[in-house]
């Protein structure tokens, strides 16, 4: 599902923040990037997206190459993509329904059926009672599972994460990771980039270790050996 032959990222007067990074997902299959600060794990999340360009190398999602993708494609790979950040990146004048709502509005889906997924994506991270809350009014991880959900309505394939749990103490950061599992064993392909080493040693899932923007360590390369 995300394929990354030999890629490198390169800016401007600066230093390489990928180099000659290759790497394999398949569909359903639930991965963490790990790594100290500067390691390139958000530099390849963003790649996927196409929020950035490789300088070199191959990028490919679902079987298309990035590398060949028309711009005006953009918007319909993103909307194949769920994206979630530490900062949740929520509507502060907008409720929960709302703030979950907004990919599907943009997506121009009927009303009679936006009711119907969002409130599905909000059951799905047991916030379902909170839907005409604030989000001001939630906790930091209440907040952070409206993000989930906003990231899930559309049912992508593909669900990112850019350090979703960095603001939030051991046990709510294990509960949001069990919900990243259960998108997994729904077909979805999730990578997250996360600091919480100890974490994802327990969840026991693959894990790709990543420094000075290189692979040092891939548990699946180690578990095909």
């Amino acid at each position: 599902m995300i394929r990354l032959e030999a890629v490198g990222k390169r800016y401007p007067g600066e230093r390489d923040a990928l180099r000659q990074v290759s790497l394999h997902l398949r569909p359903g299959e639930l991965g963490f990037l790990t790594g100290p600060s500067g390691a390139g794990k958000s530099t390849l999340l963003r790649l996927i997206p196409l929020l950035e360009r490789p300088s070199q190398g191959r990028v490919e999602v679902g079987g298309v190459d990035l590398g060949r993708l028309a711009r005006r494609r953009i918007p319909y790979l993103r909307r194949g993509i769920g994206m979630i950040f530490q900062d949740h990146r929520l509507l502060a004048d907008r409720t929960v329904f709302d703030n979950v709502a907004l990919p599907l509005v943009i997506a121009g889906t009927p009303r009679r059926e936006l009711g119907r997924r969002v409130r599905a994506a909000l059951d799905k991270v047991d916030l379902l009672r909170y839907e005409r809350a604030q989000p001001e009014t939630l906790s930091s991880g209440e907040q952070q599972r409206v993000g989930i959900a906003r990231a899930v309505v559309r049912r992508p394939p593909v669900l990112l994460a850019d350090e979703p749990t960095g603001n939030l103490d051991p046990a709510l950061s294990a509960e949001i990771m069990t919900l990243f599992r259960r998108f997994s064993e729904l077909g979805v392909t999730t990578l997250i980039a996360t600091h919480d080493v100890a974490l994802v040693e327990r969840l026991g899932h693959r894990r790709i270790s990543l420094s000075g923007g290189r692979v040092v360590a891939d548990t699946a390369a180690t578990e095909a050996h």
